[in-house]
């Protein structure tokens, strides 16, 4: 038991010990010490500690023969940290700042990663999703060569399927809350945003359903439009899908369809 004490004890003394020795370099004027530190701190992967003491030295070395190394490892904290932001801010105004760095090409990659780390589920707000396609296509556009390429239009290919889900969900949403006009719409958008989805089939049907349910429940006045626009739907669907699991459905409607015509006609002969 009093060994187990004393090794608590030791290790509390050797804790405050480090902090104490870190409260006292923060507070130092030795410029060139804590620019040692910095870099032990960084490659020890000490990087919160590291941040703090390049951060001021950042403005301190401007102009100087360290000032790239220490805003380097100052964006490479912010990445480690998880502060992609702050991350991708710095990474690309490395890259602007310090055009001819052997750092430069990685830095502007690093800047479209941490974008792309930053774009969430299809459900939420685009934005980010948005960024990161640009940031990529910006890597590609300044280093064609580069060997990341290939990996950058991975990652773009998995932003776009983000974005092609988010247009696919949005749609199929309007076509759930009976709103089947802005459903058409927005499923037409869809299939030209997208037109090699993998839910071109299931949307070019709900294209057809939507029109189908527009028309039944239609006043007299669009009634007749509306009922040639589904039959019109039923052949671009048939056509293109022949052996859909959606067929059968579809030749339903297109028969229900074709009676609303029939009366529609004779009711207005």
């Amino acid at each position: 038991m009093l060994k187990k004490w004393g090794f608590i004890i030791t290790v509390i003394a050797l804790v405050s010990a480090s902090c104490s020795k870190y409260q006292k370099l923060l507070k130092s004027s030795d410029m060139d010490l804590k620019y040692t530190e910095a870099i032990k701190y960084y490659d020890d992967e000490k990087y919160e500690k590291a941040m703090a003491l390049f951060e001021e030295l950042i403005p301190l070395f401007r102009g100087t023969d360290r000032a790239e190394k220490v805003y380097y490892c100052y964006t490479y904290c912010n990445y480690q940290l998880n502060l992609l932001y702050a991350s991708a801010y710095h990474f690309k105004k490395f890259a602007v700042t310090y055009p001819l760095s052997e750092h430069a090409e990685q830095c502007l990659f690093m800047y479209a990663y941490s974008n792309y780390l930053l774009s969430p589920i299809p459900t939420l707000d685009a934005t980010e999703t948005n960024n990161g396609i640009n940031a990529l296509q910006l890597f590609i556009n300044t280093y064609p060569e580069h060997e990341l390429v290939d990996s950058s239009n991975v990652l773009m290919d998995k932003l776009r399927n983000k974005l092609e889900e988010k247009s696919y969900l949005n749609s199929k949403q309007y076509y759930k809350i009976f709103k089947f006009k802005a459903a058409i719409i927005s499923i037409n958008n869809t299939l030209l945003d997208f037109p090699e989805t993998q839910y071109r089939e299931e949307l070019t049907f709900l294209i057809l359903k939507s029109h189908f349910l527009l028309a039944e429940n239609s006043v007299k006045k669009k009634k007749l439009e509306r009922i040639n626009n589904t039959i019109d739907a039923y052949y671009t669907f048939v056509d293109a899908y022949k052996e859909s699991k959606y067929l059968k459905e579809a030749q339903t409607i297109f028969t229900k369809v074709s009676e609303m015509r029939n009366d529609f006609k004779i009711k207005n002969s």
